[in-house]
């Protein structure tokens, strides 16, 4: 929650309180509260602002700071790698670097995750004349980041839509399986039934043979 604070001769500031964000979330509600804390943690640090000021490192960095918090976030909720690549639309390699800390948005994800974790996390935004300092690009941020997290939402849902097609692809899989396996079965039971015909067909060849033998035998 943000609560606003001013002291005398000094400029009006907001603090951010991280307090309550789960830092082993449970379920996707919890995932998506750590994922936001992370990015906005990492995004407010004084060195990753001066660098997005630059539209086209910010471009850059705010889709990388996104999948990196959003893979961490995941992480910390027991989601193996390879689902979380396949969630986020990105390789497994590229999920571990952001994880182990080797890229360098996953890096400051991590450090801000432990700041997290350790209650040392602390973000105040400073006010001048009741406004943000530079509000329009922290709106651009926003904006970027919404655009950034509105992929991961599209990839979660044609991920989804995947899914439920491969289980129809199953069902029907199963289902013509059975098929065959009942024509199979068909089969079997002709060619038994064939195998029976003509093993009667035999016998009675050979009768009508015995029956001619005898006639003429017997002079007919």
């Amino acid at each position: 929650m943000s609560q606003p604070a001013q002291e005398t001769g000094k400029p009006l500031e907001i603090s951010v309180d991280l307090s309550n964000i789960p830092v082993k979330p449970v379920g996707k509600k919890e995932i998506q509260q750590l994922e936001t804390a992370l990015i906005i943690g990492t995004l407010f640090r004084s060195e990753i602002m001066e660098l997005l000021k630059d539209p086209v490192e910010r471009a850059t960095w705010v889709d990388s700071l996104a999948i990196a918090a959003a893979a961490l976030a995941r992480s910390k909720a027991g989601i193996m790698v390879p689902q979380i690549a396949e969630e986020l639309g990105r390789t497994e390699t590229t999920i571990r670097a952001h994880l182990s800390g080797k890229t360098k948005a996953g890096k400051l994800v991590v450090e801000t995750y432990e700041k997290l974790k350790a209650g040392e996390l602390k973000l105040t935004l400073p006010f001048v004349g009741g406004f943000r300092v530079e509000e329009e690009s922290v709106k651009q941020l926003k904006a970027e980041l919404e655009e950034a997290r509105s992929k991961i939402r599209t990839l979660e849902s044609q991920l989804e839509e995947a899914r439920k097609r491969i289980v129809e692809l199953e069902s029907l899989i199963n289902e013509k399986e059975k098929a065959i396996s009942d024509l199979s079965e068909q089969n079997k039971a002709l060619s038994a039934e064939n195998q029976d015909l003509k093993s009667r067909l035999e016998s009675l060849t050979r009768l009508i043979g015995e029956l001619k033998k005898l006639l003429e035998s017997a002079g007919f």
